[in-house]
């Protein structure tokens, strides 16, 4: 199986499109290292995710120990949960190349997020993996995001996915959709109706989830829900697991009663 009919398989078996982003953004909880903090959120909610997010800006920024928790964060997640690695890197070919490599063979990650700009060429690379996740940067989360992804006649979220539906000929192809444009998603959805959508921005940039799901999940609910901070920040105690657990489960709870799996 590929990455998406693994994940379609996790989403079944657990009823659950949430995604976690672990990322550990100092000061931690209970004064808890990153590595630490990332454990126990895992062993917290590992039974109620499809999937966590690892974003690698957060320990590329501790430098060569950041990378080292990078790895043993990715190792300590059961077997069976998928793990993207969001970098949303993209590059000539060459250099593009070396990212897939380093992401797929040495950090192991299961899919990936990519910036799409470069062109066909410039993701190519990471297509080269067919049993791995490509998730295409098609309409991101920020607030200026409009300043170019929504500019033109068609806007260019709208080339990305054209693009990227066309690109998809092994199946492992996705769109990064932002959570805070229901419209938006709407109309990805009809442009490109079999494919997984990564959907972040829910919770602490605003996004929601009763105006997502009914936007984005139709004809099909290919989905992951990823949130991060409105989960593993729930407590800034000792009880952050426990908290972080009961967060998870409200949000699980939350879209399988909007959208049943």
């Amino acid at each position: 199986m590929n990455f998406f009919e693994r994940l379609a398989l996790i989403s079944r078996e657990r009823r659950s499109l949430l995604c976690i982003g672990l990322d550990p953004q100092p000061p931690l909880p209970a004064s808890r290292d990153p590595l630490s903090f990332n454990l126990e959120i895992i062993k917290a909610t590992e039974d109620l995710v499809c999937a966590y997010k690892l974003n690698l800006a957060f320990y590329e920024s501790l430098g060569t120990e950041g990378l080292e928790i990078l790895l043993r964060t990715r190792k300590a997640v059961p077997s069976g949960i998928p793990v993207i690695g969001d970098g949303k890197r993209g590059d000539v070919p060459h250099s593009a190349g070396f990212y897939a490599k380093a992401l797929f063979e040495i950090f192991d990650f299961d899919a990936v997020t990519v910036n799409p700009l470069f062109g066909f060429d410039g993701i190519k690379p990471f297509l080269e993996y067919p049993e791995r996740g490509v998730f295409v940067l098609c309409r991101s989360s920020n607030k200026t995001a409009s300043d170019f992804q929504d500019r033109g006649s068609p806007p260019l979220f709208e080339l990305i996915a054209l693009k990227a539906r066309e690109w998809n000929e092994k199946g492992n192809i996705g769109l990064v959709v932002g959570a805070q444009s229901p419209h938006i998603l709407r109309r990805l959805r009809a442009l490109c109706p079999e494919m997984f959508f990564l959907i972040p921005g829910i919770g602490a940039q605003g996004g929601r989830i009763e105006d997502v799901l009914p936007a984005a999940s139709r004809p099909h609910p290919r989905l992951i829900i990823a949130i991060s901070r409105s989960i593993i920040f729930a407590s800034s105690g000792p009880d952050f697991p426990s908290a972080a657990r009961k967060k998870a489960q409200e949000y699980r709870d939350k879209i399988n009663s909007l959208l049943p799996l």
